[in-house]
């Protein structure tokens, strides 16, 4: 059968690209390899699957059980000795996942996608070989093919997954009981949000990083606050540290860890592995075929997704750039408009980044550092959610807003932002960016009263000295 669209792959940019190309009139197949426990085909990859939906789930779950334990007393309530299931917690998570999975596949029904299970592989410039259930394979011929085969964990040979004591992300989503004692090995953001979960619950948390500051893709200022309130949760980072090696104990695992040149072992219950992800591009291209992958098996593309290979795209976190889901997204709604001989782009400049712990970190565009690094002349106004009036009021007031503007034209370059809704109040932020909006435009904008948004039209009047309700 041919098709005029075949995508490899059912995660974020695989079936976005697959419902848009469809809706766009064009015949669309989507080959997915991921199946549930019945043997069924699973779409929603990663994200849906064991990454951004579980984790949120959990976290929610998790900070729910935390302000009942520790911050509802503040607020007059009084609560007898809380407790959790965790089985409970783990069931509802699984919902949500089902529920979200089995949505894509209605979609892919109601946008007229044919869902393919097996292994997807680009054979040449217009075949894809499926490899079915017991080995048996099936040629498909396409137009267009779209790779979107996403991510995987990285997994380090000091400290090798086990699947029990010793798990990647996926496997620390799946815990049967909250351990006594948990080592976590990166302090990126799957690190930060699966540490902020287990803490919460009652484990001991310890957190390992290699960078000796926490985030160095943020501004120091942010940074150094961040560290320090998660400090005040009982996560335990240590930055400039390096696990050697691991043994298998009677309890669980022994790491040896180097800090500061000294060698210590340190016996846990768990070990979450977070250093990463990878992408996943194994067996994906055959050798006949006139595409390679770069050093770090990235599928190379230009500025739209394409491949050397005309009708060959590639989307998400197979090529350059962060590994969102968003990003991956978006990158598969431009490439299917494109194949159907639509003019549009990603604005790579302004893909916001987001961890979900709490308080939220959130930021898009430009830090200072980045500014400095490119003799960019800057402004730069913040303001602290310690002066929200909102903030006050729901007892998060912890963290700031922070703006940066081109100094002669007061266009915004980037916010940064730590605190309650982050990521909410970021998208507005976003939103301007993408029309060039001024700090002066965000200034003369109306914003409800009181609202936790409300710090970030006053760190836009801060950019200029005009903040009412912070001294300039």
């Amino acid at each position: 059968m041919e098709y005029d669209v075949v995508v490899i792959g059912g995660g974020p940019g695989g079936y976005v690209a697959a419902i848009k190309a469809s809706q766009l009139g064009l015949k669309t197949a989507c080959v997915e390899f991921d199946e549930d426990s019945s043997g069924k085909v699973k779409l929603g990859g990663t994200c849906l699957n064991v990454g951004c939906i579980p984790s949120k789930s959990l976290l929610d779950s998790s900070y729910k059980f935390q302000q009942i334990s520790e911050s509802f007393d503040e607020h007059g309530i009084k609560v007898s000795k809380p407790s959790y299931d965790l089985t409970k917690m783990m069931q509802r998570k699984d919902e949500i996942v089902t529920k979200l999975t089995g949505g894509v596949a209605h979609l892919f029904k109601h946008n007229k996608v044919e869902s393919i299970h097996g292994k997807g592989k680009l054979i040449s410039a217009n075949e894809v070989e499926v490899t079915k259930a017991k080995g048996k394979k099936e040629i498909l011929k396409a137009k267009n093919i779209i790779l979107a085969t996403g991510s995987r964990p990285i997994n380090i040979p000091s400290v090798p997954w086990n699947g029990t004591t010793v798990v990647g992300s996926s496997g620390a989503l799946e815990f049967n009981k909250t351990p006594k004692k948990l080592a976590i090995i990166g302090a990126g953001v799957i690190g930060l949000e699966l540490g902020s979960v287990w803490s919460r619950l009652g484990a001991h948390v310890d957190i390992y990083e290699a960078e000796k500051s926490l985030l160095p893709m943020l501004d120091d200022d942010i940074s150094r606050l961040i560290d320090r309130e998660f400090r005040k949760q009982n996560l335990n980072i240590h930055l400039g540290s390096f696990v050697k090696g691991s043994k298998k104990t009677r309890k669980g695992v022994s790491l040896e860890i180097e800090i500061d040149g000294k060698l210590n072992n340190v016996d846990y219950e768990k070990v979450i592995v977070a250093v990463g992800r990878r992408p996943f591009t194994e067996n994906l291209l055959s050798e006949s075929v006139n595409l390679s992958l770069d050093e770090k098996g990235f599928v190379p593309v230009n500025d739209f997704c394409q491949t050397s290979i005309d009708n060959v795209y590639a989307v998400g976190d197979i090529v350059r750039g962060p590994m969102l889901a968003h990003k991956a997204m978006e990158e598969g709604v431009m490439v299917a408009e494109r194949i159907a001989g639509k003019r549009m782009e990603v604005n790579y400049d302004l893909v916001p980044s987001v961890i979900y712990t709490h308080p939220e970190i959130a930021w898009v565009g430009k830090t200072e550092k980045d500014l400095k690094e490119e003799n960019i002349d800057y402004k730069k106004g913040s303001f602290p959610f310690s002066a929200s009036g909102r903030a006050l009021a729901s007892g998060d007031s912890v963290g700031f807003v922070k703006m940066l503007a081109d100094k002669e034209t007061d266009e915004v370059l980037g916010v940064q932002i730590f605190g309650n809704s982050a990521s909410e109040i970021l998208q507005q932020g976003l939103i301007g960016m993408e029309f060039s909006a001024s700090s002066e435009d965000f200034g003369l904008t109306m914003f409800s009263h009181p609202t936790v948004s409300e710090a970030l039209h006053e760190a836009a009047l801060a950019v200029n000295k005009q903040a009412i309700h912070i001294g300039n």
